[in-house]
């Protein structure tokens, strides 16, 4: 049975409601507003059996809460540190505030970047980002094996990313470890979860065959957006 996300109207109100803060350094004021978790566009069995529900239902309401949850006490933490001007304590908060927040945004970007077959997940890209591709890497499959060749030698946790260089205007794959986000010279259209905890429930050690069948939920479209943004 599928499963669902089993929040009401009122409940997602609740839930995107943000309280500012407001944090002061000598003359500088800024205000800070928390940040959510997103829901997702599908049911969590929508991806299977690419991915099973039981690893979307525990990686989106389990590990990217966390990165919610933790991002948002330590930017609390910050903005009382800042505003007691302790700039030692606000240095020392960067670290945490940089691998949550990171993971917040990269899991943001990564499930739109699914999509169940009937919402047109596993189709090809086409257009302008099409045309990149075959440009950097001569054909979709080509580019397909340099990221699953990425992905496999990512040590420990990580993502592959394949982004457009806003110095050069191409695209190209990049690994980031941790949760370390895009940024920067580089846009992020397309990210791939290589962290345990995106397979191993459903793949155990066999996390080639998960950036295999990845590619028959990937939203290209998604993809395709954010290129032409990024231009």
């Amino acid at each position: 049975m599928s499963t669902t996300l089993l929040r009401s109207s009122t409940a997602r109100a609740a839930l995107r409601a943000s309280t500012p803060r407001t944090a002061r350094l000598g003359a500088l004021c800024f205000t800070r507003t928390k940040v959510t978790l997103p829901d997702l566009p599908y049911d969590y069995a929508a991806l299977e059996p690419a991915i099973s529900g039981r690893i979307m239902e525990l990686h989106h309401s389990k590990h990217h809460q966390t990165y919610v949850t933790s991002y948002n006490t330590f930017s609390e933490q910050l903005d009382a540190a800042t505003a007691k001007a302790d700039l030692a304590a606000a240095i020392a908060l960067q670290p945490m505030l940089n691998f949550h927040g990171g993971g917040h945004l990269n899991h943001s970007l990564f499930w739109e970047n699914l999509a169940p077959t009937s919402q047109g997940g596993g189709a090809p890209p086409a257009g302008a980002l099409a045309a990149a591709i075959d440009d950097a890497y001569g054909g979709y499959e080509a580019l397909k094996g340099v990221m699953e060749r990425a992905l496999a030698g990512v040590q420990g946790s990580g993502w592959a990313w394949l982004v457009r260089d806003t110095v050069t205007g191409g695209v190209g794959v990049r690994t980031y470890a941790n949760q370390d986000p895009v940024v920067g010279q580089f846009k992020p259209l397309l990210g791939i979860d290589a962290w345990e905890h995106a397979y191993y429930l459903q793949y155990q050690n066999r996390k080639v065959e998960y950036f295999k069948a990845i590619w028959d939920v990937v939203n290209w479209a998604v993809a395709e957006k954010r290129y032409e943004q990024s231009k």
